[in-house]
């Protein structure tokens, strides 16, 4: 039997390999996960555990034998707990619905069981995905693997803590203002928000305001797209889905590509220094390959006051009536952005779809120009858990709890594809995310782009010095 340690540090694209040649049987692959789960339990990312189905699983794809038409064939993942999964609890962070069991997967879910993926369970989120701070009344905080006093960002913070964990091979996620960027950039993972309509919503009640998108997330570049490969196709219930990206992504070469590096986004996002510092060393890196590094940045002006009218209006159609009828299950935040719906007409509702539309344009003509923007993934490294938020970033103080995640929602904005790299770790050791942007459809050449990056900086290989049962961890013990 192979050692349990050492199948965890595989990555999904070479455990799928190992699996296809027999050399461990998907059994091994879920036991030694499931083993990690248990002893990494103070991480609290895994919030729902179908260990017994998840066996039985892969037992029958033992059986079967490796099926090469099966992309993620016996390969353990967690299902954000907003993404409803047929059969096993989803709660969405909602003590309204801690016993909810839906009776069908959302379409993505379906996508990935049935390309072979074992789902192993539920990673944890904020309420209702609200957030870049994994916790809520269900199932509390969860916590770094690099630090477990510190945040795992959100709201796909369980599934990037999960993975930094070794708890599972790969992840779904989604992202509305970086919620798949934010924890990827605080657990030294990578996370992709997609070009709208790459993965489509199928279930989504507006597809005219392409906020939120679901999205892979990985330890490596190369586990992101094989994901992306199997959630990422075109779906007839979508009227705007996009087609079918082709081939899978090779790792881009750097000299002469065109970079533009944005650490404060043109000003619309303050940068800790300890954050900027381990940044402008990864921007670095792509001069000395032979890129043409540029300051520069779209024309953003708008960009956060239009994403928080547009968040807000949907957040007032999702949950006002709830609100009215239970207002206990709310928490303050979720709250204060539902209200903050109710204040709207439908001419600021328009004229924040009007400047989304100028953005996007803004972004086709800044991508002539360039092949990448690189950004600030995050604009802090990860804070406290006991914190609702940071209230100052690089000493400037933040409203609300949606301020301080300005580099992601902004992007959000233009209508691209982005995603998270592990870029490099402060002076306390913690992690820090590189975000590249990219034109909308080039989620292939993007992830090409971070693929050779990755390539030169080994980050990607870092594994968080967890006790061997953190259960028993303390801060004294840090």
């Amino acid at each position: 039997m192979a050692d349990p340690a050492e199948l965890t540090e595989l990555s999904a694209t070479e455990l799928r390999a190992a699996l296809g040649a027999r050399d461990i049987s998907a059994v091994e692959a879920v036991t030694a996960h499931l083993d990690r789960i248990e002893r990494g339990s103070a991480v609290n990312a895994m919030v729902t555990i179908d260990a017994d189905g998840a066996l039985r699983r892969a037992a029958r794809l033992d059986a079967e034998g490796p099926d090469p038409r099966l992309p993620l064939f016996g390969i353990p993942v967690g299902i954000k707990d907003t993404h409803d999964t047929a059969g096993l609890r989803t709660t969405y962070g909602s003590i309204r619905h801690a016993e909810h069991v839906p009776e069908r997967d959302a379409a993505h879910v379906r996508r990935m069981r049935d390309a072979g993926a074992i789902v192993i369970g539920k990673t944890n989120v904020p309420e209702y995905a609200a957030g870049s701070h994994s916790v809520n009344r269900v199932f509390g905080a969860t916590r770094n693997p690099y630090a477990l006093d510190r945040s795992a960002g959100g709201s796909s913070g369980g599934a990037a803590a999960a993975l930094a964990a070794r708890q599972v091979a790969l992840a779904d996620g989604s992202d509305m203002g970086g919620s798949l960027r934010n924890p990827a950039s605080f657990c030294n993972v990578v996370g992709l928000r997609p070009s709208p309509g790459v993965v489509p919503e199928a279930e989504a009640t507006n597809l005219l305001t392409p906020l939120t998108t679901a999205g892979p997330m990985g330890r490596t570049v190369e586990d992101v797209a094989l994901l992306l490969s199997v959630i990422g196709a075109p779906d007839p219930r979508t009227p705007i889905a996009a087609p079918a990206l082709g081939a899978a992504p090779a790792a881009a070469d750097l000299r002469g590509l065109r970079v533009a590096w944005a650490p404060t986004l043109g000003g619309q996002s303050p940068l800790a220094a300890d954050v900027a510092a381990v940044l402008e060393e990864a921007v670095a890196r792509f001069a000395e390959q032979g890129a043409r590094v540029e300051i520069a940045c779209p024309d953003l002006a708008g960009a956060a006051d239009a994403f928080l009218t547009l968040r807000a209006a949907e957040f007032e159609i999702a949950w006002g009536d709830q609100l009215d009828a239970h207002p206990e299950d709310f928490n303050d935040r979720l709250t204060w952005n539902i209200e903050q719906g109710r204040t709207l007409t439908g001419r600021d509702i328009m004229r924040a779809q009007e400047r989304q539309t100028t953005l996007m344009r803004e972004a086709a003509r800044f991508f002539e120009r360039f092949d990448v923007l690189l950004a600030p993934a995050a604009t802090v490294a990860p804070f406290p858990v006991e914190w609702e938020y940071p209230r100052t970033v690089a000493g400037e103080a933040q409203a609300h709890y949606l301020d301080w995640m300005r580099a992601a929602t902004t992007i959000t904005m233009l209508g691209v594809p982005a995603l998270s790299v592990p870029a490099g770790f402060t002076a306390e050791a913690l992690p820090v995310g590189l975000q590249m942007v990219g034109p909308f459809g080039s989620d292939h050449r993007l992830l090409g782009i971070a693929q050779a990056f990755e390539a030169l900086t080994g980050f990607a290989r870092h594994t968080p010095l967890l006790p061997a049962d953190s259960r028993h961890w303390s801060n004294e013990a840090r």
